[in-house]
Order: structure tokens, then C-alpha cells, then sequence
């Protein structure tokens, strides 16, 4: 029986794949390096400091470790304030219907994601309040595809990984869903349907029914 549902946040929630792509693109175009859509799906899933590297090897470039920093630094700032005006109709087919439900019949709700900025958006969004737990880039040691974040995530909900669901929408996070021993459903990637244990286009097509 499923107790608990864990989220990613980007692509499963709420998307803001274009905002990122817009201030990695911002990023590389900085360095010098090319970098287009298909360049920005290597970075789903992955976290701030590995997107940077994964670029960084795109265009076989080293910088110095203040300058990686900055760099960082100032992707984030773009990317924040290019999302301030995010608001609940934002959120993706089936998402705020799911979370009552599921907030309704007991079930107990989690983030499970590589962003940082996970809380802030959640904020953005008015629906922080309904999830039992965030564990976010700020909280793990080890990124996706490493399943610390659903494993914290699990713990923190005081359930096991196999009554846990984990909706995802990255390679990565099906891969550390499966590694955790967790219930791993993909959606709205096509590309990974094959791993996941079920897929769906979006959360609307997800009955609670049928694993509660």
C-alpha cells in the first residue's frame, strides 16, 4: 500500500525548463561555448555545479574556481528573477487536484528535487504549505542519480521506499528512484519511459485509487 508520494519539482510540478535554459544559455554564451536546446536536456535533473561542468566540457574550457563560483552565482540570480512572477496557474496538468487528494486521504506529500531554489518556488506557487517535507539541492550530499534525495525524503516522511512513489521527469531521477528501491513513475518525458515502472503524458491520467 502507498503511504507517501514524493515530486521532483521541475518538469513534474511546475516547468521552468526554458527559464534555465535561457540563463545556461546566458552562461555559456559568456565562455564563449555554443549552447542550444538539445545541449540544455543533459542538464535535467542535474545539479547547478554539474550543469556547469557538463558545459563547461562542451566547449573544453577550464576557469578558475572563483570564476566557476561567480558563475554560478550570477545563473541564479537570472534564473530568479526571470521566475518571479510563477503563480499557481503555472502549475502542470493534475498537479494541485493530486495534492489535495492525496493531502485529503492521509497520504503524506514530499519534494524531492536537485533545485536549490525548491522552497522559493514552492512559495511562488502557494502550495508549500501541503507537503510534509522539501529536501532539496541544499540537503544532499550526493546528486541524482545517487537516491539520497528520495531516501531523505522517505525518511523524513517516517516511511520505507516501497510505499513511496517517486514522480519524475529526468533519466537521472528515475535511475535514483529505482537504486532507492522506490516506486519509480515517469512523467511527461517520453524518452524515459522505458525505465520507469509506469509513465503518464501528466499527473491528470494518475489515479490515486488504484495504489492507496
Amino acid at each position: 500500500m502507498i503511504k507517501g508520494l514524493i515530486f521532483d519539482l521541475d518538469g513534474v510540478i511546475v516547468t521552468t525548463e526554458h527559464n534555465h535554459f535561457i540563463a545556461w544559455q546566458r552562461t555559456a554564451n559568456s565562455l564563449g561555448i555554443n549552447f542550444e536546446e538539445e545541449h540544455n536536456e543533459l542538464l535535467k535533473g542535474v545539479s547547478r555545479a554539474d550543469s556547469l561542468k557538463k558545459i563547461l566540457e562542451l566547449g573544453s574550457k577550464t576557469i578558475s574556481s572563483e570564476e566557476f563560483g561567480a558563475l554560478l552565482k550570477s545563473k541564479n540570480d537570472f534564473y530568479v528573477d526571470s521566475i518571479q512572477e510563477l503563480n499557481q496557474t503555472d502549475l502542470l496538468p493534475g498537479v494541485l487536484d493530486l495534492l489535495i487528494e492525496a493531502k485529503a486521504k492521509g497520504i503524506k506529500l514530499a519534494i524531492g528535487s536537485s533545485s536549490k531554489n525548491a522552497n522559493f518556488i514552492l512559495k511562488l506557487l502557494k502550495i508549500n504549505h501541503l507537503f510534509d517535507t522539501v529536501i532539496d539541492g541544499n540537503g544532499v550530499e550526493f546528486p541524482k542519480p545517487h537516491p539520497e534525495v528520495f531516501l531523505n525524503g522517505a525518511e523524513a516522511l517516517g516511511l520505507a521506499p516501497a510505499q513511496c512513489i517517486v514522480f519524475e521527469d529526468a533519466a537521472s531521477g528515475i535511475t535514483a528512484a529505482k537504486a532507492g528501491g522506490f516506486h519509480a513513475f515517469a512523467v511527461g518525458n517520453p524518452n524515459i519511459a522505458e525505465m520507469a515502472d509506469t509513465y503518464f503524458n501528466d499527473l491528470t491520467e494518475f489515479s490515486l485509487e488504484a495504489y492507496a
